[in-house]
């Protein structure tokens, strides 16, 4: 099997993403519970419509079958596929205050790339969650841990390890816009509604003063490659009123580009185990 997804991994980006794109748009056929997530995460967001799910549906494929070349051709093939970078200036001057990058990617894009392009130039601490499936964890590790990136799970060790990078002036990547672990979460507001998300990327700034950067990789129309954005964070010291900031800024980098958030993704779940009840419900 792992030689058949190597085959894979070299056919040219517009085959790769055509078929993606087909593949997603089936699946919103064939799926109903994931044609009625979209249509409610669509609808909160107010931009749901026909058109649009079946947009997001196939950026949906595109995502899950463009980690084939991301993950699987070396690093600088794979690199290669990001043909614009704007704002890399914002990195220059945040690696010259001395104390630290977070990077915060949204699941906007391709959110595999926009953390290894950060790979070859320096050290990057990745937090990610443990797939379910023991093969797709490896090949998720053999894809991610690349040039000088390495990954952490949530956890103590994870946090320290954070922690002690910052303090060497390295990276951190961590995709803000999820649903929080137990211990770390608040409700936050998110396209007109509470979500309980993780506080742990603000609290790493504050305990840090490391320099917060929202960044994020853009998938370019007929497979021709990916623009990755950099943008500068001016964020209030206050762990709960920073991550409602960025939030924000997330909400306004995907009305950019609406087709291509994971409007799949459970955001407002609700876990009566450990979260307190959300601002606007009665239970």
């Amino acid at each position: 099997m792992y030689w058949l997804l190597r085959l894979f991994a070299w056919l040219p980006l517009p085959l790769t993403h055509a078929l993606g794109s087909g593949l997603g748009r089936l699946a919103l056929l064939l799926r109903p519970r994931l044609a009625h997530g979209m249509a409610v995460n669509l609808g909160q967001a107010g931009l749901n419509s026909a058109g649009l799910r079946r947009r997001a549906a196939a950026e949906l494929g595109k995502g899950v079958l463009e980690l084939l070349p991301i993950w699987l051709r070396p690093l600088d093939r794979a690199l290669k596929l990001v043909r614009d970078c704007e704002g890399w200036e914002h990195v220059e001057a945040a690696v010259a205050k001395g104390r630290g990058v977070v990077l915060l990617c949204p699941h906007l894009g391709s959110q595999e790339l926009a953390g290894l392009y950060f790979a070859p130039h320096f050290p990057v601490t990745a937090l990610y969650r443990r797939p379910r499936q023991d093969w797709f964890h490896a090949l998720m590790l053999a894809g991610r841990q690349r040039g000088r990136l390495t990954t952490v799970e949530p956890g103590t060790q994870g946090v320290r390890a954070m922690l002690k990078a910052l303090k060497r002036n390295e990276f951190v990547f961590i995709l803000p816009d999820q649903t929080a672990s137990k211990g770390d979460g608040a409700w936050l507001p998110f396209f007109g509604r509470h979500a309980y998300m993780p506080l742990l990327p603000y609290r790493l700034l504050e305990s840090s003063g490391a320099t917060p950067l929202l960044v994020y990789a853009e998938r370019l129309s007929f497979g021709r490659g990916f623009r990755l954005h950099i943008e500068p964070l001016s964020l209030p010291a206050d762990p709960q009123q920073a991550g409602a900031e960025v939030n924000r800024r997330i909400e306004a980098a995907v009305r950019r580009h609406p087709a291509q958030y994971l409007w799949n993704y459970r955001i407002y779940c609700y876990r009566a185990d450990f979260m307190p009840p959300p601002p606007e419900a009665k239970i």
